[in-house]
């Protein structure tokens, strides 16, 4: 035990040597995220995309919403269906939250009428040659596990269908959120594959292994009420006549984190992703550690002199 035990710990001091813990203040990569987003505003054109790099954005929100940062989907022609330029908008989107310490929560949303993202671009990928198939599997692999390990509160608005790698997408997000009238569903096995990017792995351990075996082999679609009553979604929301029910609730739940310590919220979901993939004994020492991660904060003795001046606590993140 104790030589698990100090693997374990060299795994962890690794991470948080890593930057995984403190606040990376890499202004280069921020610089370049904020060319690369849409001008800051709660309220956005949801006209298509003019543009090939507008397919996927990355836009900031700011008044009462202020520390949310969109994943904003916008190809409708194609469904959202993630192609090599969608992926690599994708990949830099990522880059730059992961980075910024202003990002307090990331929701992922589509701005396409009735699609949350249709999975991998089929018609882009039946003019791949068999080589060129796995490195792209791999490179939406990687979008998405970066989407999974992200720091901040992740939240994934389901206003239309999410399939295939777009359900996988919204699987590695912290919370689901979807309209009544969305569909969801890994149907990779139609197409005589299987998901390529977690699904195989995410879905069971969120709904049960036989639950999970019957969507995958079956390639079935269920509604987003029949999501939430698996577990598969965290809420419903009844859709309405503006199509972004999922969005407007996403945005209350968002609303409730933005105001927690935000250094305290990024400890919690790393000892809770970490944690969970070990024994309980083994999982408290991640706990220890992510503990030991805001004690030396400014955020915690706010919070300690705002409770005694019975006043709301302001958080910086520092």
């Amino acid at each position: 035990m104790k030589t698990k035990m100090a693997a374990m710990w060299k795994i962890f001091l690794r991470s948080k040597n890593a930057g995984i813990f403190s606040v990376i203040h890499d202004w280069s990569k921020i610089a370049a995220c904020r060319k690369f987003c849409l001008p800051n505003s709660s309220k956005y054109s949801t006209e298509s995309a003019t543009s090939a790099a507008e397919e996927f954005s990355l836009r900031y929100l700011d008044g009462k919403h202020e520390g949310i940062a969109l994943f904003v989907m916008n190809r409708p022609e194609a469904k959202n269906a993630m192609s090599k330029n969608f992926l690599r908008l994708f990949t830099d989107a990522l880059t730059c939250v992961k980075f910024d310490k202003n990002v307090r929560t990331v929701i992922i949303k589509s701005d396409a009428q009735g699609i949350f993202c249709a999975g991998a671009d089929l018609k882009e990928r039946a003019k791949m040659a068999a080589h060129e198939v796995g490195p792209f599997v791999s490179m939406a692999r990687a979008a998405i596990m970066e989407l999974n390990n992200l720091p901040m509160p992740t939240i994934a608005a389901l206003d239309g269908h999410a399939l295939g790698g777009g359900l996988e997408m919204a699987l590695s997000c912290d919370f689901r959120i979807a309209a009544s009238n969305a569909k969801v569903g890994l149907t990779e096995t139609r197409l005589a594959i299987i998901p390529g990017a977690g699904g195989t792995q995410r879905l069971p351990r969120l709904i049960g292994i036989s639950k999970a075996k019957e969507m995958i082999f079956t390639g079935k679609m269920i509604s987003g009420t029949e999501a939430e009553e698996i577990g598969l979604a965290d809420f419903v929301a009844e859709q309405t006549e503006t199509g972004d029910a999922a969005y407007q609730r996403a945005l209350v739940l968002a609303e409730e984190i933005l105001p927690r310590g935000p250094v305290a919220v990024r400890m919690a979901k790393l000892a809770i992703n970490k944690g969970i993939q070990v024994d309980l004994t083994s999982s408290m020492s991640f706990e220890e550690g992510c503990y030991a991660q805001v004690i030396p904060t400014k955020d915690r003795l706010e919070g300690l002199k705002a409770f005694k001046e019975k006043r709301t606590p302001q958080y910086t993140g520092e």
